[in-house]
């Protein structure tokens, strides 16, 4: 597989174009601040995440770094703590960064021009290394990403809920793999869309920014092709637990 999840962490490595990439989807750097406005208080884990971050790509030997959307929490003008986060983060990273564009992510390209971060922004609609595509997911992907081998999804914050033999229930995060399906992409663009690909949505990297309970009735998925744009789709724990068909979990 060109796109390989590493073992207990909301990353993947990924095999493309002669380069060895870490993707991550969803850092919402600065999120504690964001949560206080909503009366929701909480310590700042902006360490944790940074330190997580250079662990993992020391773990996976990464060429590049690849973040799939909402690097920064805030909407509009970044807080503060945003702000200081990112400086730290990519004052420690030591390779390249793509971000591609998510919808938390606005007004962050005159924050990283200052902060002289060696990072390269693509559009919302997403982009291709060789033959993998990655979009963010809360607007539609461009054709050209369409026709990748595997097409890279953030936005979903996939998690399921899970229920043991005594009724008890827990929430966690969750890959879904499957594949795309051609037909809401080809009514999307007027025009006959071709792909087979692969399609992999990620988990949230930060735990503090809720999710999309994938396998309980009643729950509406963000992206504008999901699900009708995938088949088969299962989802993965992050200690890779195959749990089956994502909606019969």
């Amino acid at each position: 597989m060109r796109v390989e999840p590493l073992p207990n962490a909301p990353a993947a490595t990924v095999e493309t174009d002669g380069e060895r990439l870490l993707a991550v989807a969803d850092y919402h750097a600065g999120i504690e601040a964001g949560l206080r406005y909503e009366g929701v208080s909480l310590q700042s884990a902006a360490d944790e995440r940074r330190e997580r971050v250079l662990d993992l790509l020391d773990r996976a030997r990464a060429d590049r770094l690849v973040v799939l959307g909402d690097l920064g929490h805030a909407i509009g003008d970044p807080f503060a703590e945003e702000r200081e986060e990112l400086t730290e983060l990519f004052e420690a990273v030591e390779v390249p960064v793509t971000l591609v564009k998510g919808n938390h992510d606005g007004d962050l390209e005159p924050v990283l021009a200052e902060m002289d971060a060696a990072v390269d922004v693509t559009p919302g609609h997403g982009t291709r290394v060789g033959d993998v595509g990655f979009v963010h997911g809360h607007t539609w992907p461009a054709p050209d990403v369409l026709n990748a081998e595997v097409v890279c999804v953030g936005h979903e914050h996939p998690v399921v809920r899970l229920e043991d033999e005594v009724g008890g229930a827990r929430k966690e995060r969750a890959w879904l793999r499957g594949s795309l399906v051609a037909d809401p992409f080809a009514d999307r663009y007027g025009a006959a869309v071709e792909t087979s690909a692969d399609l992999v949505v990620f988990p949230a990297f930060n735990d503090r920014s809720g999710g999309t309970w994938v396998n309980v009735e009643g729950q509406d998925f963000l992206a504008p092709f999901l699900p009708d744009g995938m088949a088969d789709a299962e989802a993965f724990l992050l200690d890779g637990t195959r749990l089956g068909q994502y909606r019969r979990v």
